[in-house]
């Protein structure tokens, strides 16, 4: 049975898949912050490209970032929204992730990759991966954020390949590594055979989000008593 994937970690993605991962239609929309606005048609149309109905989907897989919030969010609400009213899972799967598993392709085994990805005020949101001989996807260093220059020089990325809109923004940051220029932005199509291998192996897929930051907007503390 198809499944629905989407990811709104910075663009709009959207795919819809077989039951193998294989993408039958995919939808794009590089439109930063309007996520509310172009998801639903997206997903509108990914699945009439597809000739799938909704009720046919066994699963929504979503992109769990590391994000800004509101874009984010977008994603993950929806993907729970539509799970929950169909009666099928919500499967997470950090996006860096499934960047790593498209760029790992063209990196030897064993070699680590960096994926860097924008997350603004001059820093990024980055990870490392490592694929072994058999193909497997292991981390290395768990989702971070903070300045590109730091990256490089992390003792566990030395020698590193590395990828993403990130590496693409910071070309002087990332001088010391490899680029593979596989791709900058994540294919939504890409979360779903991470998600399947995963929920064959019986590991929990959360869709908890990964901001790794405070969201800039809090709550007023309230009114200040005057003392008179």
């Amino acid at each position: 049975m198809p499944l629905l994937a989407l990811d709104t970690s910075s663009s709009v993605s959207v795919a819809v898949t077989d039951d193998d991962g294989r993408a039958l239609s995919r939808r794009r929309a590089d439109l930063p912050r309007h996520h509310a606005e172009l998801l639903a048609p997206l997903v509108t149309e990914a699945l009439a490209d597809a000739g799938v109905d909704r009720l046919e989907l066994s699963a929504v897989v979503v992109g769990t970032g590391p994000a800004p919030f509101t874009g984010l969010r977008v994603g993950l609400v929806t993907a729970r929204t539509l799970a929950l009213a169909l009666g099928i899972e919500a499967l997470g799967v950090p996006s860096l992730d499934a960047i790593a598993a498209a760029a790992l392709r063209f990196v030897p085994a064993d070699v680590p990759l960096v994926v860097a990805t924008d997350a603004r005020r001059r820093e990024v949101y980055w990870a490392a991966y490592r694929r072994d001989e058999a193909g497997t996807l292991d981390v290395v260093v768990d989702p971070r954020v903070g300045p590109a220059s730091d990256v490089a020089g992390e003792p566990s990325v030395a020698g590193a390949w590395v990828t993403g809109a990130g590496a693409a923004l910071y070309p002087d940051a990332f001088a010391g590594l490899t680029r593979v220029d596989a791709t900058d932005d994540l294919d939504a199509a890409e979360l779903v055979p991470l998600a399947l291998a995963r929920r064959a192996a019986g590991l929990d897929q959360p869709t908890t989000p990964l901001y790794l930051r405070r969201p800039d907007a809090v709550p007023s503390a309230g009114a200040k008593r005057v003392l008179g």
